[in-house]
């Protein structure tokens, strides 16, 4: 028990170094911002509910908060020598995107019944235009089973500075991410799974124009999905 204690321990460690690394790397190659970190809750489970824009994302959305955030990540991340282990170092879970991954689930419940938070890219896969696609349902039952606030996240920039048809990313491009107003775990459950996801798919759509019109860049056009 006391070996198992002394890993967790040096485990964490290592996490917020890991964060320190991943703060300093974001800021030196790239033109970082961040807004509303106060609206992450300073205790209790909580989820981060963010677009997919690239597979940095976990860098500009998760090394600044102070609670110990998990990542979900694509569990064929893990079978590479190196990025494998480093992944699994700093609390990265697999999950398969395939199919409906129970054990990747339970997994999550458990970590936010003991009060650390998760993030999730429910759109599952990254954007292959800047969109944000319509969220996956599940959410909601992890929203419910943690008792997990939601607090939704936008990031901007991140396709433009590395899209999936590129083999390495851009450096000097402008990165923004917002951390929208929470949402509580008591109001999740009152829109079900459905509705849940609905909703944070259109707030989080919302937040992305704001936060493009105030960069001065176009916003992307939703339209044309609204009316088929």
């Amino acid at each position: 028990m006391n070996k198992i204690n002394i890993k967790e321990r040096i485990l964490r460690k290592w996490y917020w170094f890991a964060k320190i690394i991943c703060r300093l790397f974001a800021m030196t190659f790239f033109r970082w911002r961040y807004y509303g970190l106060e609206n992450i809750p300073n205790k209790g489970p909580f989820l981060l509910v963010s677009n997919h824009q690239s597979f940095l994302d976990p860098v500009f959305c998760g090394s600044v908060q102070k609670r110990h955030v998990w990542f979900m990540a694509r569990n064929t991340l893990f079978e590479n020598w190196f990025f494998g282990p480093l992944i699994r170092s700093v609390f990265a879970i697999p999950v398969k995107r395939e199919q409906g991954d129970l054990s990747a689930m339970r997994k999550v419940i458990d970590i936010l019944k003991q009060g650390d938070g998760v993030c999730l890219y429910p759109e599952g896969t990254r954007t292959q235009d800047g969109k944000i696609l319509p969220f996956k349902s599940g959410l909601g039952l992890l929203c419910r089973r943690g008792n997990a606030a939601i607090v939704p996240v936008v990031i901007d920039g991140a396709f433009e500075c590395w899209p999936r048809t590129q083999k390495l990313f851009k450096t000097g491009m402008p990165i923004i991410v917002h951390y929208g107003k929470a949402i509580s775990a008591g109001e999740a459950k009152e829109m079900g799974d459905e509705k849940l996801a609905k909703h944070l798919t259109q707030t989080l759509r919302d937040m992305q124009k704001k936060s493009r019109i105030e960069q001065g860049k176009e916003p992307y056009n939703y339209d044309e999905e609204s009316s088929s």
